[in-house]
């Protein structure tokens, strides 16, 4: 989405008002928890819904692609 948008993750941290860690964390899928606030201001910064940020993926779904990963 970043790149999609034209704004570069230094941007990015300023408007959304985020650590460069943090939005590291958000573009690598590391995250523990989803905190709404932050993904309100990525929606804002990102001029994006949040259905453009995350995607749901059911935990038999993931289980598998761990699976398949590991042979």
């Amino acid at each position: 989405m970043i790149a999609k948008k034209g704004i570069s993750k230094n941007r990015l941290c300023h408007i959304a008002e985020m650590e460069h860690k943090q939005v590291n964390n958000y573009c690598k899928n590391k995250i523990t928890r989803l905190d709404t606030d932050v993904l309100a201001r990525l929606c804002f910064a990102l001029d994006c819904t949040v259905g453009d940020l995350i995607e749901y993926v059911p935990a038999e779904e993931e289980n598998k692609k761990r699976s398949l990963s590991t042979k």
